[in-house]
């Protein structure tokens, strides 16, 4: 599939600080008609969202998909629970991780693909205070050694 076809619309830069990421699906999502219009317009937020399965079935909650203004009194409720669809043996994968070892799911971004709306959910585990702290001092002395060299590049 060629780039143009490829348009992200929403990531979860939160989810990547909080979580540590292990396993990500790709999933589609089951919309009514004026939710892919406001995600295509990118009026989406995924800070809040979170992925459960219920009744074998994994749905995307919380996520906000901001009404479609021209859709009038026929439009939809912005918060509410989405199915996602994905293959049973990855539903399967995904159940065993949240029920054994104690991953919860958490959506990472929401993508154009072609004509689809697509979602990237990831198994996720909950970071430790301590492992923050260092994914910031990592960061900060990436960008401090970054500044010298392009300081010594100039000189």
């Amino acid at each position: 599939m060629a780039d143009s076809d490829f348009k992200v619309v929403a990531t979860n830069r939160k989810a990547r600080f909080e979580y540590q990421i292990s396993d990500r699906f790709e999933a589609g999502i089951a919309l009514t008609g004026t939710e892919i219009k406001s995600i295509r317009a990118g009026a989406v937020s995924l800070a809040e969202g979170y992925a459960a399965i219920r009744n074998g079935e994994l749905w995307l909650l919380d996520v906000h998909v901001a009404a479609y203004e021209q859709a009038g009194r026929r439009g939809h409720d912005p918060r509410r629970p989405r199915k996602l669809l994905l293959h049973r043996r990855e539903l399967s994968k995904i159940e065993r991780a949240t029920q054994e070892r104690g991953f919860t799911v958490v959506p990472l971004r929401i993508y154009l693909k072609g004509h689809y709306a697509k979602v990237e959910v990831g198994l996720a585990k909950g970071k430790r205070q301590y492992d923050k702290r260092q994914a910031i001092a990592d960061r900060d002395s990436r960008r401090r050694v970054d500044r010298e060299l392009k300081e010594y590049k100039r000189g």
